[in-house]
Protein backbone atom coordinates (compact mmCIF):
# COMPACT_ATOMS: atom_id res chain seq x y z
CA UNK A 1 0.00 0.00 0.00
CA UNK A 2 2.73 2.48 0.93
CA UNK A 3 4.67 1.66 -2.21
CA UNK A 4 1.63 2.48 -4.33
CA UNK A 5 1.06 5.72 -2.42
CA UNK A 6 4.67 6.81 -2.85
CA UNK A 7 4.52 6.05 -6.58
CA UNK A 8 1.39 8.14 -7.02
CA UNK A 9 2.88 10.94 -4.96
CA UNK A 10 5.96 10.98 -7.17
CA UNK A 11 3.81 11.05 -10.30
CA UNK A 12 1.74 13.91 -8.89
CA UNK A 13 4.89 15.82 -7.98
CA UNK A 14 6.32 15.41 -11.47
CA UNK A 15 3.10 16.52 -13.15
CA UNK A 16 2.47 19.51 -10.91
CA UNK A 17 5.99 20.82 -10.31
CA UNK A 18 8.57 19.49 -12.75
CA UNK A 19 6.60 19.70 -16.00
CA UNK A 20 5.52 23.35 -15.58
CA UNK A 21 9.05 24.35 -14.58
CA UNK A 22 10.53 22.53 -17.57
CA UNK A 23 8.11 24.07 -20.07
CA UNK A 24 8.73 27.52 -18.59
CA UNK A 25 12.47 26.99 -18.90
CA UNK A 26 12.12 25.86 -22.52
CA UNK A 27 10.06 28.95 -23.32
CA UNK A 28 12.59 31.25 -21.62
CA UNK A 29 15.51 29.69 -23.53
CA UNK A 30 13.56 29.96 -26.79
CA UNK A 31 12.87 33.66 -26.23
CA UNK A 32 16.49 34.38 -25.35
CA UNK A 33 17.70 32.54 -28.43
CA UNK A 34 15.19 34.39 -30.58
CA UNK A 35 16.39 37.76 -29.23
CA UNK A 36 20.00 36.91 -30.03
CA UNK A 37 19.77 35.22 -33.42
CA UNK A 38 16.29 35.98 -34.66
CA UNK A 39 13.70 33.38 -35.43
CA UNK A 40 15.33 30.01 -36.09
CA UNK A 41 13.83 26.52 -36.26
CA UNK A 42 15.36 25.73 -32.87
CA UNK A 43 13.92 28.81 -31.17
CA UNK A 44 10.48 28.13 -32.67
CA UNK A 45 10.63 24.51 -31.49
CA UNK A 46 11.57 25.59 -27.97
CA UNK A 47 8.72 28.10 -27.87
CA UNK A 48 6.28 25.47 -29.15
CA UNK A 49 7.45 23.04 -26.47
CA UNK A 50 6.88 25.73 -23.85
CA UNK A 51 3.39 26.42 -25.17
CA UNK A 52 2.59 22.72 -25.12
CA UNK A 53 2.64 22.76 -21.34
CA UNK A 54 0.20 25.69 -21.23
CA UNK A 55 -2.18 24.02 -23.64
CA UNK A 56 -2.10 20.74 -21.73
CA UNK A 57 -2.70 22.54 -18.46
CA UNK A 58 -5.65 24.46 -19.91
CA UNK A 59 -7.13 21.27 -21.35
CA UNK A 60 -6.81 19.46 -18.03
CA UNK A 61 -8.50 22.36 -16.25
CA UNK A 62 -11.49 22.04 -18.55
CA UNK A 63 -10.58 24.76 -21.01
CA UNK A 64 -11.47 24.56 -24.66
CA UNK A 65 -9.01 23.27 -27.24
CA UNK A 66 -7.85 25.58 -29.98
CA UNK A 67 -8.23 24.29 -33.53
Amino acid sequence: MWLLLVRRLRLWLVLTVVVPLATGLLRRVGRALERRTGSTPLSRALLRAGDLGDRARATLRGGRRRR
